[in-house]
């Protein structure tokens, strides 16, 4: 049996990461759902303990994750770290004396509660000395309502608000007027104003080694000379090459030694990686961590289809957000960067496989089983391997993030 899930960031006022909501599905055909929430938090549990390891989704933030009555009954919770879980409580549950207990000896216990989609009943307020976090679908809650959720619950000062559903940069800005302390959505992927903007002559520099790198033939004696003009760029160079990632037997001591041991695809990542986190410095940095998880995704699913160079769908798999991270409509980042044509047409006028790979990868984030299950049927892909694909993308993107990091 294959495990399938998908994470969604969570971030807090700053735009920072505060934790990601683990959500579950059980097989392509067999969409979430269509299939019984103890179920779904079962398997959860089950993938969590024995097919993949928390921390790989994960890292060092919380995961939220759901749990119905039934499930919270039968003391699931106590079968996953409190540091490591926020113990969601799905909004079809209804309160209760049973799930009342539940709630007190979870918060004894030192885990973190959540009433996810919470719909406001007076009853509630028996569970607010035990709850945390109440999550809001702002989409679909007035703002009448939430002004009196914000009055139910403001003599427990403990109570942190979620606005969930939050997609434009607009919608985060009233929510943060209405008090909210987190946000999940994709709304920090959104460019959030428009105007010109130049690259620096770093970014420059590296925009050319992206071009240099794409050729079927390096130059390499040319793009040595490049980077030795540019201590900076040597020092990340060296520290990348040596770090854990590659779990080298001896040090890398020249640039040409460097060059030579990462190799054409390997050096064409740690280019494109550090492009993006150049520009994207002054952005939330699950900005920068999403954008490596889409080029290592779309790199998966280019090696099982084996009808696009895999290096070409990394590089577009981390462009992909590249609007966001300049402010600047995809059109106009595109024309100042030398990229291939087939990444241009992908990001500029949605054609092409790769623009079918990005389509998939953003139909996985959101968890939106039923689109991705059509998308890899039409694709033709082996539908055992995409999941494998995308862990392997959370996994890579987490390492990645350290490896580039200060």
């Amino acid at each position: 049996m294959y495990f399938y899930a998908a994470r969604q960031p969570i971030l807090d006022r700053n735009k920072q990461l505060y934790a990601y909501e683990l959500l579950f599905r059980d097989g392509l055909q067999n969409a979430f759902p269509e299939i019984d929430g103890n179920e779904a938090t079962s398997r959860m549990i089950e993938g969590s303990q024995f097919n993949f390891g928390l921390d790989d989704f994960l890292g060092d933030k919380p995961g939220f994750i759901n749990f119905t009555l039934d499930t919270l009954l039968k003391k699931y919770p106590g079968m996953l770290p409190k540091e490591q879980v926020v113990i969601e409580i799905l909004e079809t549950v209804q309160p209760g004396k049973r799930l009342l207990a539940e709630c007190q000896h979870l918060k004894e216990l030192g885990y973190t509660l959540a009433l996810d989609d919470y719909i406001h009943q007076p009853v509630w307020r028996h569970f607010y000395p035990f709850i945390d976090i109440i999550k809001v679908d702002f989409r679909s809650t007035s703002i009448d309502t939430i002004n009196e959720i914000k009055a139910a619950v403001a003599p427990f000062t403990h109570i942190k608000l979620l606005a969930e559903k939050v997609e434009t940069n607009e919608e985060f800005q009233t929510a943060m007027e209405l008090g909210f302390s987190y946000f999940q959505g994709y709304f920090f992927s959104k460019p959030e104003m428009m105007q010109s903007k130049s690259l620096s002559p770093a970014q420059m520099t590296l925009a050319e080694l992206l071009y240099e790198t794409s050729k079927a033939d390096m130059d390499l004696a040319k793009i040595t000379k490049v980077f030795e003009r540019d201590v900076h760029l040597s020092y990340k160079l060296l520290r990348y090459s040596n770090s854990t990632v590659f779990k080298r037997r001896a040090e890398i001591e020249t640039i040409k030694q460097a060059l030579v041991v990462l190799g054409q695809s390997e050096l064409k990542r740690f280019l494109s990686l550090l492009f993006t986190a150049q520009i994207s410095s002054d952005k939330p940095a699950e900005l920068m961590r999403m954008s490596m998880t889409r080029a290592r995704f779309a790199e998966g699913i280019a090696g099982l289809h084996g009808k696009v160079d895999t290096a070409k769908a990394f590089l577009t798999g981390l462009m992909s957000l590249m609007d966001a991270i300049l402010d600047e409509p995809i059109d106009v980042v595109m024309d100042k960067l030398p990229l291939a044509k087939e990444i241009k047409e992908a990001l500029v006028e949605k054609k092409g496989l790769l623009a079918d790979y990005i389509t998939l990868i953003q139909f996985y984030e959101a968890a939106r089983w039923q689109e991705s299950s059509q998308a890899i049927n039409d694709l033709k892909l082996p539908t055992d391997k995409v999941p494998d694909a995308y862990h392997t993308a959370v996994q890579w993107a987490n390492e990645q993030m350290k490896a580039l990091g200060d």
